[in-house]
């Protein structure tokens, strides 16, 4: 996909010294009265990025260093001259290509006391998704920015069936050219066809700037789109004479409902899906790889009755695992029945048409379900479901965030170290528990979004408010939360090593975790007040290896049984979990790996 990952643009005043004092340049050592002040961030088939920036010609090096710096990448070379000055040309360290953008703007002024205005940088980012970790989560830009949605609006990636590549608008198109009774719209020729899918293939991030363009004369984003694509196919003889139909009997909805389906299954499917079958696989090596170390649990945070460190991991790994498996088999929907659903338009111009049939087959040749009882917009029932199971998704991810926190703090895990990392401005031993807290904190801004949306959506007034618009925006940002919190999960799992010394202490220090056993065995074999007996023995007390023996020792119950409580300790008190932790890859196998239909 041809993405520009991220735009942004220095451009510098006329106002106070606060350019010159936030990056310690004093105006004279500019040596110019005139600078460029435009540097341009850019990717075009590369989402590693790249970047370029344009100055005059009475430039010099220390001002295009100090651009340099400013977006954080290494002056590369220079390349070149012409009327708008010298042409310097950076790189990012993770890419091994790099292009010049053309349409670069170079502004002139004094060079004396200069402000930075970043229209968008990481550090002027509202949100921290565009900033600081932007490159965490830069996967989802393709299909849920808003160069995703605009793009989705002409370009519908279909799964399977249909034309792979298609817009929507054109399909459409496509769609009534097939319809013998549509006679305006005659079949297309191959050349025609091929045309359309040349224009869509090729669609890129100057075609979305195009769109943005129009649709400031407009203030209408979806008639944007419909006039860009009149205009492109100006110029073909054959298209331009149906030119009107793109849009024919559609409201905007039409359009923005396939979109918003289309961005939502392809960022699922490609990054979220993915990224929670990582995490859930993570958990699951962890699972069986310590499924037979032990582990003194902890109810009500006091100590009780001993499990495998695995068996823990396997159960956020099967709780996990089943709510993917749920989120996949959501049903995305979509719908195209006109203004309010009834197909008025359609059948006032062409009554023989079977309106209904032909929605059904348009929307679902795009790899959605088809949605028949709709008004003007499509309900969103199967959004606010879809937001919910994410939401429990990252719940489960908070619980165990929480509870690797307290085991790191127990002493069950140490954290391996990163060579120049630090972890307390002043207290020089910490090793913080960072990537978890992170990822707890970022589950809990995704689901205050989710939220949101999932209450919201499916509630709209009569036959259409335009509520759902601004909110339908900001999936991307519920999203984005969920992927950070994933990666960061992952992050700190790959830090953790299992610290069995402490898990040794803490079992051999609780021998009171043996008086469930006991009492037990003392009830199969017909002994009164087992539990009143252990209770006194136990509650409050201390209890060690010596006094459990002893008080076994004294029961009156078969020889038998009396030998299997004194070959108990709390280390092999721990009933099936090991097995439930080594069995858990062929539970996981039968309810993970769909995609969404």
């Amino acid at each position: 996909m041809d993405l520009g990952v991220a735009v942004r643009s220095f451009n510098t005043k006329t106002t106070t010294s606060y350019f010159s004092h936030l990056h310690h340049i004093k105006p004279d050592n500019l040596n110019s009265n005139r600078v460029a002040s435009y540097a341009f961030l850019h990717s075009r088939r590369n989402p590693m990025g790249r970047a370029s920036v344009k100055v005059n010609n009475s430039i010099t090096d220390s001002v295009s260093k100090v651009l340099s710096s400013i977006l954080g990448l290494e002056l590369e070379r220079k390349i070149c001259a012409s009327e708008f000055g010298s042409l310097w040309v950076t790189r990012f360290a993770c890419s091994d290509q790099f292009m010049v953008y053309e349409d670069i703007m170079v502004n002139s002024m004094d060079a004396h006391d200069y402000v930075l205005d970043l229209e968008l940088s990481s550090l002027a980012a509202l949100c921290p998704l565009d900033g600081r970790y932007w490159f965490k989560v830069k996967d989802l830009a393709p299909f849920m920015s808003e160069f995703g949605l605009i793009k989705y609006r002409v370009v519908v990636e279909v799964v399977s069936g249909g034309y792979k590549g298609i817009g929507s608008e054109i399909k459409w198109l496509l769609k009534l050219s097939q319809i013998d009774e549509v006679s305006e719209v005659p079949k297309f020729s191959k050349e025609a066809e091929s045309y359309l899918q040349n224009l869509i293939d090729q669609f890129n991030l100057d075609d979305a700037l195009e769109v943005k363009k129009i649709e400031k004369v407009t203030n209408h984003d979806v008639k944007a789109v419909e006039y860009f694509l009149k205009q492109i196919c100006q110029s073909h003889p054959e298209i331009n004479k149906v030119l009107e139909f793109f849009h024919f009997a559609c409201t905007s909805e039409d359009i923005n409902n396939l979109a918003h389906a289309l961005m939502l299954k392809d960022s699922l499917n490609k990054v979220i899906l993915p990224s929670m079958d990582k995490l859930i696989r993570a958990l699951c090596d962890i699972a069986t790889a310590t499924a037979s170390i032990s582990m003194l649990s902890r109810t009500h945070g006091q100590p009780a009755s001993p499990t495998t460190l695995g068996k823990e991991m396997a159960v956020f790994a099967y709780r996990l695992s089943r709510e993917r498996e749920i989120l996949s088999q959501i049903e995305i929907l979509g719908k195209f029945a006109g203004a309010v659903g009834n197909y008025n338009a359609h059948l006032v111009a062409y009554p023989e048409v079977n309106w209904p049939q032909v929605a059904e087959e348009f929307v679902t040749s795009l790899g959605i379900s088809f949605n028949p009882y709709v008004t003007q917009i499509e309900s969103h029932d199967y959004m606010a479901r879809l937001f919910n199971s994410i939401m429990l998704f990252n719940n489960i991810l908070v619980d165990f965030d929480r509870d690797i926190w307290g085991y790191i703090s127990l002493g069950y895990f140490k954290q391996i170290t990163k060579a120049g990392e630090i972890g307390s401005s002043t207290m020089p031993h910490k090793v913080n528990p960072i990537d978890f807290e992170n990822s707890e904190g970022n589950c809990g801004i995704a689901n205050g979004g989710l939220s949101h949306l999932s209450t919201k959506l499916p509630i709209s007034r009569m036959q259409r408010d335009l509520t759902d618009s601004t909110v339908l925006r900001n999936m991307g940002v519920g999203l984005g939360h969920s992927l950070l919190a994933y990666k960061s999960a992952l992050q700190g799992i790959a830090k953790l090593q299992v610290n069995e010394a402490s898990l040794n202490t803490d079992l051999n220090q609780t021998w009171e975790v043996l008086a469930e056993p006991i009492q037990t065995v003392m009830r199969r074999c017909g002994v009164p007040e087992p539990y009143e007996k252990l209770k006194e023995l136990t509650r409050g007390r201390a209890v060690t290896r010596e006094s459990i023996r002893e008080f076994i020792e004294r029961l009156d119950i078969p020889t038998d049984a009396k030998k299997g409580l004194l070959d108990l300790t709390p280390h092999t008190y721990t009933g099936e979990a090991e097995e439930l932790a080594k069995k858990l890859n062929l539970v996981r196998s039968s309810v993970n790996g769909a995609s969404l239909s």
